[in-house]
């Protein structure tokens, strides 16, 4: 009579990798961390600053061009500047909304007015002594406008330096261009300014 082998065993022990008998079924195998290379902080600090600002590839890449044709100030700073400038921040900034997300909804939908027309478009960039005021549609919304933007008012949330906010008018106005140390989130700006350098 012919023995049949046992198939996947050798002598009782299972196949595999040396060593695999020692390592339980619960236990994940050990990755080492990489350390992350020059171009992965540099890419990582842009996909941070896009994720915190909204903003897409292609209009970061813009906004950088014009950032770095600015013959005043740092690229990386003026960068900044100019994220701090759009309309959907400058609204989120004032208080007038929970969210940067849905302050670019409150514009879409055409419920912002600067010095009094509409806008729609988020990225607008606002300019010196620029009013921003809610519709008068939206102050007819008295759910939304307790619930959101009277809420949000009243939080002891500091509004930046370059901008005025009128709590009873639920109003805002641009003092002046945004600049660096109005800028209170961490980010090392000029990651971003050697990243599209190369």
């Amino acid at each position: 009579m012919k023995e049949k082998k046992q198939v996947g065993k050798q002598a009782g022990k299972p196949v595999g990798r040396p060593g695999a008998d020692k390592q339980t079924a619960t236990e994940a195998p050990q990755k080492r961390a990489r350390k992350l290379s020059e171009y992965g902080k540099q890419l990582e600090e842009k996909q941070k600053v896009k994720e915190i600002y909204g903003v897409r590839e292609k209009q970061f890449k813009c906004f950088f061009a014009k950032a770095a044709q600015t013959r005043i100030g740092a690229p990386g700073e003026n960068l900044l500047s100019l994220l701090e400038r759009r309309l959907d921040n400058t609204v989120y900034r004032l208080k007038m909304a929970v969210s940067r997300t849905q302050a670019r909804q409150v514009i879409v939908h055409g419920h912002i007015l600067v010095n009094g027309g509409k806008v729609y478009s988020p990225s607008f960039l606002v300019s010196v002594d620029d009013v921003i005021t809610l519709a008068a549609n939206v102050l007819d919304k008295k759910a939304f406008v307790e619930q959101v933007i009277d809420k949000r008012l009243n939080i002891g949330i500091k509004v930046p330096e370059w901008l005025e906010l009128d709590k009873q008018g639920r109003k805002g106005r641009v003092l002046r261009f945004p600049v660096r140390s109005d800028v209170q989130i961490p980010i090392e700006e000029h990651l971003i300014v050697e990243l599209y350098s190369k």
